[in-house]
């Protein structure tokens, strides 16, 4: 594929992907607000942003098999461990931007915790198994990450579990 024509895929995988995820998060807004039918228009096109942000992404081809795709994943959030949070989180501090520093605190200490379960799971991937996983329970507030039951009280925000959401 040519530079241009796959820097511009790259620019419109970000920007629809983008796209999804605020629609997602202003249809979540909606709903809270009594406005069922906003929500569900707001979820819907977030949808459709989905499907256009894959299409590219297949396009750029940068959809693999199971094993490929959790290296990337890895890579990803090893990034934003060792590189990206430190460096966002220095700056707000430096900037005293209590919120920044707040959101991007948590960000790291999750992500710390999906490296590791990518990782796992491509080494089990990569002997031709399937992971044993049982529910998975993501704070709401700062996005801890954690197999089985929620704890009591988040280990990074300190809420409750009835603020874990659970993906079973």
């Amino acid at each position: 594929m040519r530079i241009m024509t796959s820097g511009n895929l790259k620019d419109a995988f970000a920007g629809e992907s983008q796209a999804h995820m605020k629609y997602a998060i202003f249809s979540d807004v909606a709903a809270k607000e009594g406005y069922p039918n906003v929500a569900r228009m707001f979820k819907a096109i977030s949808h459709a942003e989905l499907v256009h942000a894959r299409n590219h992404l297949k396009e750029l081809g940068d959809v693999k098999r199971s094993e490929e795709n959790l290296q990337t994943a890895i890579d990803g959030e090893t990034f934003e461990v060792e590189d990206m949070y430190p460096a966002y989180k220095a700056v707000a501090e430096l900037q005293n931007e209590k919120g920044a520093v707040r959101s991007t605190t948590y960000a790291l200490e999750a992500e710390k915790i999906h490296a590791d379960m990518y990782s796992h799971a491509k080494k089990t991937v990569a002997s031709g198994s399937d992971i044993q996983l049982g529910p998975v329970q993501i704070c709401e507030v700062c996005g801890h990450t954690v197999e089985g039951a929620a704890p009591d009280y988040c280990p990074v925000c300190g809420v409750p579990a009835s603020q874990f959401t659970s993906f079973e």
